[in-house]
């Protein structure tokens, strides 16, 4: 669909695209991230692959690849659809799309978190009688916060970015799948409209700049924490 842009609209999709990746993605992230910095187990570099796979793969192939698991032809699709949650051409498929491509980031950022604090921390707390899980959440999980809340920064720039599997998923539907990435898209292709191009640009750019302003503080404040230890 191509029909008129408005970029108001556009714009409000793109966060709420964006805080749901951050939102969705987190317990994603910290468990995997968690996993993969804790951990040694036989298979461990073929599921660090399969979870990087979209840096690598074109968006359009995760997209193609999405809708054959999600059409609504599909098995999986299918059954969504019937408990209510299509995700062809929704504001679910374009949340999916972005999440699956922007979760390799929001994993790294986590596990390079959780990576930096030492271990001994949490083996001195369970000598103490807690729980490893406990042990995590009371010791490692303060200590990697700001971490965490960087790669959902990170997570949420990238959705704003999402175009490609975000397209081939959910289309390009006004006021529902629609982004900013998608109406300046529209807009290239309409005779006219440099104002509403030149607004979403604009916001594009301070959004972007935004996220990745508060992902280098938070960084930031993650290295001199640990410093401080």
């Amino acid at each position: 669909m191509t029909g008129p842009v408005d970029a108001a609209a556009a714009a409000l999709v793109s966060l709420k695209v964006g805080l749901a990746c951050a939102v969705l993605g987190l317990p994603f992230a910290l468990g995997f991230g968690w996993l993969l910095a804790r951990r040694r187990f036989p298979g461990q570099t073929a599921l660090s692959t399969v979870l990087m796979a979209p840096l690598v793969i074109p968006p359009i192939v995760t997209g193609f690849l999405l809708l054959r698991v999600f059409g609504a032809t599909r098995p999986v699709g299918s059954f969504l659809a019937g408990l209510g949650l299509p995700v062809p051409f929704t504001t679910t498929g374009a949340v999916l799309a972005a999440l699956v491509v922007g979760l390799p980031l929001y994993i790294i950022a986590v596990r390079n978190a959780i990576e930096s604090v030492d271990p001994r921390l949490e083996e001195a707390a369970m000598t103490l009688g807690l729980s490893p899980w406990s042990a995590f959440r009371r010791v490692t999980l303060p200590l990697a916060l700001p971490g965490v809340a960087a790669g959902a920064l990170l997570a949420f720039s990238r959705a704003l970015g999402e175009f490609g599997a975000t397209i081939v998923l959910a289309g390009n539907v006004e006021g529902s799948t629609r982004s900013i990435a998608l109406a300046v898209y529209t807009l290239l292709e309409a005779p006219h409209g440099e104002r509403q191009l030149a607004w979403l640009v604009g916001a594009s750019v301070a959004l972007s700049f935004a996220a990745l302003w508060g992902f280098e503080t938070l960084s930031l404040r993650q290295r001199r924490r640990l410093e401080r230890l």
